[in-house]
């Protein structure tokens, strides 16, 4: 299959225009005619995962994050990124990227759903009432702070999260903002939420979301982002089942111990 039949497809699901403006999705290094069989699916293009996918045969490497994100002046080994893209097309690999397009079209509803939210909403609607950041819903029975947070670790498979609030307190609604959620406190706290689930949250963010009335789960930003892998595995799967498609697991993230 050509490489951009396949850019097609996922603008289909999260059309680039989606995007923001300082971000840098879509295709970033590739021939949109070349051939491509087999799929990597991964958060971050780092140098163990490139290393993985080149070791699993795979043509595209398809990423949450931009590899490149700051304009590029020179490329060479003596940069880190340069490094990276001089290796992806060494091994004659391609690397497209679903960022913000995607976390506002499909991350925080899946997060949610993960959650096993319903009545869900988007929590900062960005082009109409369906599409924008992170999401919001209610439980299908009420749960204590701590019994969410055990649930937010099932859901998401993390061995730990950070919980700034009463473990007994009683929630209700739920708001889930994935990767970094600072900013959306404030309209969790406008849409009556009990908690913000999320992640990157720092002490004074957490102290201050209390003094607003609102509980905060930190679940860690790879941990809730990485469900872009599992989606978007299920999503090639099915709409191009002629491909092969593989999910990372060779990206090391930092472990608390």
């Amino acid at each position: 299959m050509k490489l951009k039949d396949i850019t097609g497809t996922l603008n289909e699901l999260a059309p680039i225009q989606y995007s923001e403006n300082w971000d840098n999705p879509g295709l970033l290094i590739g021939d949109e005619e070349k051939d491509i069989k087999k799929v990597y699916i991964t958060l971050d293009a780092t140098s163990d995962v490139i290393e993985a996918a080149h070791d699993m045969g795979a043509d595209l490497i398809l990423t949450h994050h931009p590899l490149i994100f700051h304009p590029v002046r020179r490329v060479s080994s003596d940069d880190h990124v340069g490094k990276r893209i001089m290796r992806i097309i060494s091994y004659g690999m391609s690397l497209f990227t679903m960022h913000t397009d995607f976390d506002v079209t499909c991350m925080g509803t899946e997060a949610a759903s993960m959650l096993d939210l319903i009545e869900i909403k988007i929590l900062e609607p960005a082009f109409g009432e369906e599409i924008g950041l992170g999401a919001m819903g209610y439980l299908k029975e009420d749960l204590t702070l701590g019994e969410l947070a055990e649930k937010t670790k099932q859901s998401f498979d993390v061995d730990q999260v950070t919980v700034y609030g009463d473990l007994n307190d009683t929630i209700v609604k739920v708001a889930v903002l994935p990767g970094s959620g600072s900013s959306g406190i404030n309209a969790a706290c406008i849409e009556g939420c009990d908690v913000l689930i999320t992640g990157d949250i720092g002490h004074h963010d957490g102290t201050d979301a209390l003094e607003k009335g609102i509980n905060i789960i930190d679940a860690g930003h790879y941990g809730i982002e990485k469900l872009f892998i599992g989606y978007m595995k299920l999503y090639l799967n099915k709409t191009l089942p002629e491909l092969t498609i593989i999910g990372d697991k060779a990206q090391k993230t930092y472990t608390i111990v």
